[in-house]
């Protein structure tokens, strides 16, 4: 398929990832609306990248937000096509230190969040049979993450919601895909430890692999490929082994081992002083 005029919707698009995957949208022609917390951001995005392309705060828990702006994307652009829920927030560190008001941040944010970006976009691609929503969930959305294990049930809930929505409207004419990413270069892994076996990826190839899956309608897309056959294998072992064989691998690194101070920016800057 081509991009050109199609309406794309990104959250959370102004930095990271969503920034990646907006501007790779954009250069295949898409019509780019981007939705961030930093509304700055999204709109100096969108004056760089051009193409009619709009840039707008949202907050991604807020329903009647949520949908002003999915509005304001549909006026400008046209109906729907893509919609990309990329938003997302990760605390690192001791799961029973973890303050409440976190754990309940990144809930409503990467899971709440995506379950609202979701059903909005549905609402709006239904009646016309077609348009494909993207989750960006992550690779510890299929394995644990020690030290960040909220955060890792957020990114689970992602993949269960999907799996389960790619059924319930297998014939409604829209289109699923899951992304699950390893480690990415971006200000979500501030001071956390890159283990050697385990592959750290750019924020542009999540972008290729999301342009990639729309294009030739693939569900569940990991980045890097590669990363599928490691851990499906790895299910078919018997807990004790797969559970060594995340250890060995440097699971239990990448947050167990994170930096709290090289961390703290991060952490108040999607979370506050808590």
């Amino acid at each position: 398929m081509t991009f050109t005029g199609t309406p794309v919707a990104v959250t959370g698009g102004a930095h990271g990832i969503g920034r990646a995957i907006a501007q790779h949208f954009a250069r295949a022609g898409a019509r780019v609306a981007i939705g961030d917390l930093d509304g700055d951001g999204a709109a100096r995005l969108a004056d760089e990248i051009g193409g009619g392309a709009i840039g707008v705060a949202l907050d991604v828990t807020d329903r009647d937000a949520f949908a002003a702006f999915l509005d304001a994307a549909e006026q400008t652009h046209g109906p729907l096509g893509v919609m990309v829920n990329n938003a997302g927030v990760d605390w690192v560190g001791p799961f029973h230190e973890e303050p409440d008001q976190v754990s309940r941040r990144e809930l409503d944010i990467n899971l709440m969040g995506t379950i609202l970006g979701t059903r909005l976009a549905l609402q709006r691609m239904l009646a016309r049979r077609q348009g494909h929503v993207v989750n960006v969930a992550s690779g510890v959305g299929r394995v644990p993450l020690p030290g960040s294990s909220v955060y890792s049930a957020s990114k689970h809930g992602i993949v269960g919601l999907t799996e389960s929505l790619r059924m319930e409207y297998r014939d409604s004419g829209v289109r699923f895909s899951v992304v699950q990413p390893s480690q990415v270069e971006t200000a979500m892994i501030e001071g956390q430890p890159r283990p050697r076996l385990l592959p750290v990826v750019s924020p542009d190839d999540v972008a290729e692999a999301v342009l990639d899956a729309v294009r030739r309608n693939k569900f569940e897309v990991w980045v890097p490929a590669s990363q599928a056959v490691s851990v499906k294998l790895g299910n078919l072992l018997p807990r004790r082994a797969r559970e060594s064989l995340m250890r060995f691998l440097g699971v239990g690194r990448i947050a167990g081992e994170a930096d709290p101070i090289a961390r703290r920016d991060y952490h108040e800057r999607m979370f506050g002083r808590s």
